[in-house]
């Protein structure tokens, strides 16, 4: 079975679907705040032509998703599956930036907890590779339940923490 790696995913707050390449002006408007790339290992991700390399990137991914408030349609952020491992039963979610006037509530656990129930349709386990100083995205990943196990360099050949999160691991996140 090959899995699909850009469902549509609806939750309560957020809809999920397929990035496209005429997503690009709404998702750079909310990717423009620098305030949002502070932790990340590319800080300047928020300049156009840096955020025009992770949307190629994500629509060569064939995994990319949009986040879409579902309150006003409004497109708040991205996620997308990446690097699956049919081998090890693996694949990873990340890649995630949400606007700032959505941290801090329940979108992000949310968008992970559909994107995560997906996954784990056809994998065991989910792996989550973080900037070793983004504190932000390590507390949501202990969060639901992800166990840090060993370093990984990602695919920019940046190195970072990984959590690890199986179907059985996978805790709830209060709203």
């Amino acid at each position: 079975m090959t899995p699909d790696l850009q469902p549509t995913l609806e939750g309560k707050l957020l809809r999920l679907r397929p990035m496209q390449p005429e997503d690009f002006d709404a998702l750079h408007a909310v990717a423009s705040d620098p305030l949002i790339w502070a932790q990340h290992p590319e800080p300047d991700r928020w300049k156009v032509d840096v955020f025009q390399r992770y949307f190629r990137g994500g629509l060569e991914s064939g995994g990319a998703l949009i986040a879409i408030d579902r309150k006003d349609d409004r497109v708040i952020g991205s996620s997308r599956y990446y690097g699956y491992d049919a081998e090890h039963s693996e694949i990873e979610v990340g890649w995630t930036f949400l606007a700032r006037s959505h941290w801090g509530g329940p979108y992000n656990a949310e968008m992970k907890q559909l994107m995560l129930r997906h996954a784990f349709t056809f994998v065991d386990n989910v792996v989550l590779l973080i900037g070793p100083e983004n504190m932000r995205s390590r507390r949501a990943a202990e969060k639901i339940g992800g166990v840090l196990v060993e370093p990984r360099v990602n695919s920019a050949g940046l190195p970072c923490v990984v959590y690890r999160v199986t179907a059985s691991a996978l805790r709830e996140v209060p709203e």
